[in-house]
C-alpha cells in the first residue's frame, strides 16, 4: 500500500457517542490517523459516499487504502449499491477498499459491543496478521462471548492480495497460529460434486481436476453428473442424511456445484429448471454432525450476464509491456466487506442470520450479476483453484483463495459474444471461526 489511508464513518441518528468512540479506536488501531465523520439518514449515505469519492479524486494522487464504516439499524443498508458508488473512483483503483457494516435489531440503541472492542484489541496486539486472518480469529472470540445469541458475522472478499494494515515486512516469517484457532481435521472428510456436463464444454475437465484434488486431500467423494434442478436439492438432502447417520466424526465437507447460471444467480439443472444456491447452502447448514465444523462450497456458475471490461488504461494488450502500463483490473476486485452487529455478532445479510450459518466458506466463480468463464480446457476458477491447492495443500485456505482470485483477475478472457478482453473476479464469503488448512 503506497499512499495515505483514508477513512469515512457514516452513522444514522441515534448512534451513541460510545459507539463512535469505539469506531475511532478501531481506525487508530488499523493505522488510519484521520477520519471523516458524518451523520446522515440511511437514505443520505449514497450522497455522502459520492461526495467522498469526488474529494478523493480531486485530491490528486493514489490512495493506499480506504475504510468506510456504515452504522445503521438492521435491514436498512443496501451494501452492494453503496459499494458500487466507490467503484468509479480513480484514486481507489487497485487499492483495497474495506467496508464495515454495523447494524442493530429493531428499536435497539447502537452501542459498542464485543465485535468493535475485540477488533480494536486484536489490531493493536497482532498488527502483523493479515486482516482476513484477524477477522477469522475475531469471529471465533465473538462466538465464544455470545453463546446462545444465535448470530454470526460474515466477511465478503474480492481482495487480490494479503491485506496487512500493520505494515509487516513481506519477508517476515509467518507466526504459527495458536492450536485453539485452527480447525481439527483429524476426522473423516466428505465431498459432493454435482456437475452439469451436458452443454458445458470443458466441464468434464473441471470434474476430473477437482475429483483428483479431493482424493489427494483425503475426501471421500461422491460425484453426480447432469443433475436436474430437483436432483440438486435431493442430492444435498441425501448427502446431509448420510453424514448425520454415519458412525464417527466428520471434520470437514466440500460441496462443488457446477452448472449454467440464471440471470439472478440461479443454478440451472440439466433439465433447464432453476435451483436456488441459497436453499442448497441452507440444507447443508442444517446438518447436525457438521455443527462447529468447516463447510466449503464452490459454485462454478454464472450469476448474471454482465461481462466486466475492467478498470484501468485502455491499451492494446501487446503494447502494455512496452509502455509499462498497469494491468486492467476487474471492476469488483479489491473489496473486503464485513457485516456484523454493533453489540455483538449479527450479520445483516439475508442468508447469514443465525448460528447455523457459522463455519461456512462459499466461493463464487463470479461476482453478483457477472459471467463465470469456461472453455474447452475447463473453467478459470476450478482449474486455478486446483493448481494453487496442489502446490500449497497445507496453507491457510482463505489466503490461498486470495491467491486464486489474484490469478483469475490477471487473466484476459474473450467470451463467445465479444471481441474485446473481459475480466473475471471471485467472491469469497466466509463465516469461518478458525484457521482452515486442508493438509496438516
Amino acid at each position: 500500500m503506497q499512499g495515505p489511508r483514508v477513512a469515512l464513518s457514516l452513522s444514522s441518528p441515534g448512534v451513541s457517542a460510545a459507539a463512535i468512540t469505539a469506531l475511532e479506536g478501531v481506525f487508530r488501531a488499523l493505522g488510519f490517523e484521520s477520519c471523516e465523520r458524518r451523520e446522515a439518514s440511511v437514505q443520505g449515505f449514497l450522497e455522502e459516499l459520492a461526495g467522498f469519492r469526488e474529494r478523493l479524486d480531486a485530491h490528486g494522487g493514489p490512495v493506499g487504502c480506504a475504510l468506510v464504516a456504515l452504522v445503521a439499524p438492521s435491514g436498512q443498508l443496501q451494501p452492494q449499491q453503496l459499494i458500487r458508488e466507490l467503484s468509479p473512483c480513480g484514486a481507489l483503483q487497485g487499492c483495497p477498499k474495506v467496508f464495515l457494516l454495523l447494524s442493530s435489531g429493531p428499536g435497539a440503541t447502537l452501542e459498542p459491543g464485543a465485535f468493535l472492542t475485540g477488533l480494536r484489541e486484536l489490531c493493536s496486539r497482532s498488527p502483523h496478521w493479515s486482516l482476513v486472518q484477524l477477522l477469522t480469529e475475531l469471529f471465533h472470540r465473538v462466538a465464544e462471548e455470545s453463546t446462545g445469541s444465535g448470530c454470526c458475522p460474515v466477511l465478503h472478499s474480492s481482495l487480490r492480495g494479503s491485506l496487512c494494515l500493520g505494515g509487516a515486512e513481506p519477508w517476515r516469517p509467518e507466526l504459527a497460529p495458536s492450536p485453539s484457532t485452527q480447525y481439527d481435521l483429524s476426522g473423516a472428510r466428505a465431498a459432493l460434486l454435482l456437475a452439469v456436463i451436458r452443454g458445458r464444454p470443458g466441464a468434464q475437465h473441471d470434474v476430473e481436476a477437482l475429483g483428483g484434488l479431493c482424493q489427494a486431500l483425503g475426501f471421500e467423494t461422491t460425484l453426480r453428473t447432469d443433475p436436474t434442478a430437483q436432483a440438486f436439492q435431493e442430492e444435498l438432502t441425501q448427502f446431509r442424511e448420510r453424514l448425520d447417520t454415519r458412525g464417527g466424526a466428520v471434520s470437514c465437507v466440500l460441496v462443488a456445484l457446477m452448472a449454467h447460471g440464471g440471470p439472478r444467480g440461479q443454478l440451472l439443472g440439466a433439465d433447464g429448471q432453476e435451483a436456488q444456491p441459497e436453499v442448497l447452502v441452507r440444507e447443508l447448514s442444517h446438518c447436525r454432525v457438521l455443527r462447529g465444523r468447516p463447510k466449503v462450497l464452490l459454485l462454478q456458475a454464472c450469476r448474471g450476464g454482465n461481462r466486466d471490461a475492467g478498470v484501468g488504461p485502455t491499451v492494446i494488450p501487446w503494447y502494455r509491456r512496452w509502455l509499462r502500463a498497469p494491468p486492467v483490473i476487474p471492476s469488483h476486485a479489491d473489496v473486503l466487506q464485513i457485516q456484523t452487529d454493533a453489540q455483538g455478532s449479527f450479520s445483516g445479510g439475508p442468508s447469514s442470520e443465525s448460528a447455523d450459518q457459522a463455519d461456512i466458506l462459499t466461493v463464487y466463480a463470479a461476482t453478483e450479476g457477472c459471467v463465470a468463464y469456461r472453455d474447452e480446457k475447463g473453467s478459470d476458477f476450478i482449474q486455478t483453484l486446483v493448481e494453487v491447492l496442489r502446490a500449497h495443500p497445507g496453507g491457510d485456505l482463505l489466503e490461498l483463495l486470495t491467491e486464486v482470485n489474484r490469478r483469475v483477475c490477471e487473466q484476459d478472457v474473450l467470451g463467445p459474444d465479444c471481441d474485446e478482453p473481459r475480466k473475471a473476479c471471485l467472491e469469497i464469503r466466509s463465516s469461518l471461526q478458525r484457521r482452515l488448512c486442508l493438509q496438516a
